[in-house]
């Protein structure tokens, strides 16, 4: 019986014979035969495969090639590193950039920002930013507003009708030290005029002088920079001080001052007498005249202050009585003029006294374990600020500044 071979596929390899063959091998053969050695792998690749030049060319070229209608960009290998060239092991170094370091940063400005109740000072890391408002600048000092009150007429001061004090520096009251002479002209202080003098800067009715200690009359002509110096006229001016203000005349912080309140008082050079602190509000003098404000702010001299002082806790007996008798302070003893109680809850005193350390008030209370909440000045020197508002100035009359200086 014949096969039919007409449904055979047309793309059969194999030919007739040889597939009779292998049939008859695999009907025929016994089980020694079956079980086939394996192949060994002669180097030679099968018939039918694809060239090894297509495939070592194809290892060798980079895998993502630009087509000329590719919208991808070439891929770029980088070259690997060479990691047997240097075996040592590397410390590890971070590179900071300018600014990481803290010894690189900037210092935070501190503040000043009150004190205890042990009168120690506290500071704090807050900045200080000056805000402007516009255009409009409102505040105290050259800011703020002229009404027709702050307009004060100047009194002239005239006291050659009174009998003058011999001063140390002069054996006449007309002669004057030549470095005082400058200060009080407003161009520096009396150091700063003692270098201007020895570096030959000021002369003297023509002739240059570099002789410190020299003394000149108010009718010599004394110049400097080309130009003639005349003394000031002298300033007295009194100010209700308020709260937030410092008593300096610059400070590197940019805070408020108290010659922000009076900056437009005068053109001379004027500077406050004594100090209070920043939360202490009351009476501040002003002068341009060093021989007053020394007088006023000598210990021995006495000057009489009265203070407004509210504690944040009613006043025991007990404590009165040991501040009217005298408390011993670190920097020694602080004794007490006079003192009254003003209120009903004992917490408002008025407190008169006549030393003048440092923080001298706050101090005999924060003894006791008081603290004070509120100080107010509101006597210095018999002057008192009656019709005098707070952060106002006024300028004094004659009659007071001659009781201050002749009668106290």
């Amino acid at each position: 019986m014949k096969k039919d071979n007409s449904k055979r596929p047309f793309f059969s390899s194999k030919s007739d014979s040889e597939e009779s063959k292998s049939n008859s091998k695999s009907k025929f053969s016994g089980k020694d035969d079956q079980k086939r050695s394996p192949k060994k792998f002669d180097g030679k690749r099968p018939s039918g495969s694809r060239n090894w030049k297509q495939d070592e060319n194809r290892d060798q070229k980079p895998r993502f090639q630009k087509e000329e209608d590719s919208k991808f960009p070439k891929r770029t290998l980088k070259p690997r590193p060479d990691f047997a060239k240097d075996d040592s092991p590397k410390k590890f170094e971070k590179k900071f950039e300018k600014g990481d370091r803290r010894s690189d940063r900037e210092p935070q400005k501190q503040t000043y920002l009150g004190r205890g109740k042990d009168q120690k000072p506290i500071f704090g890391e807050k900045e200080f930013i000056k805000k402007t408002t516009g255009n409009t600048k409102v505040g105290f000092g050259k800011n703020r507003k002229n009404t027709p009150k702050d307009d004060l007429d100047r009194p002239d001061y005239n006291f050659d009708a009174l009998p003058s004090k011999k001063s140390k520096d002069s054996e006449s009251g007309t002669d004057i030290r030549l470095n005082k002479y400058i200060a009080n002209s407003g161009i520096c202080s009396r150091r700063e005029a003692d270098q201007m003098i020895s570096k030959g800067l000021i002369s003297v009715n023509n002739e240059v002088i570099t002789e410190l200690g020299y003394k000149v009359k108010k009718s010599d002509r004394v110049v400097y920079n080309g130009k003639r110096i005349n003394p000031e006229k002298p300033v007295y001016l009194l100010l209700n001080k308020p709260k937030d203000f410092i008593t300096t005349t610059d400070d590197p912080m940019d805070r408020k001052t108290v010659m922000n309140l009076v900056g437009n008082a005068c053109e001379e050079r004027i500077f406050p007498v004594g100090r209070l602190d920043r939360n202490t509000t009351g009476l501040l003098l002003f002068t341009n005249d060093g021989e007053l404000a020394a007088k006023l702010s000598h210990p021995s001299n006495e000057i009489k202050k009265i203070y407004q002082v509210t504690l944040d806790k009613p006043l025991t007996k007990k404590d009165e009585e040991a501040i009217i008798e005298g408390l011993t302070l670190e920097d020694g003893p602080a004794n007490v003029d006079d003192m009254q109680v003003l209120s009903k809850d004992r917490t408002i005193l008025g407190l008169e006294i006549h030393i003048g350390r440092n923080r001298i008030v706050r101090r005999i209370f924060a003894h006791l374990g008081y603290d004070v909440t509120a100080l107010d000045r509101v006597l210095y020197a018999g002057l008192d600020k009656k019709d005098l508002k707070r952060g106002h100035y006024r300028f004094l009359s004659e009659k007071e500044v001659i009781k201050l200086k002749f009668f106290i």
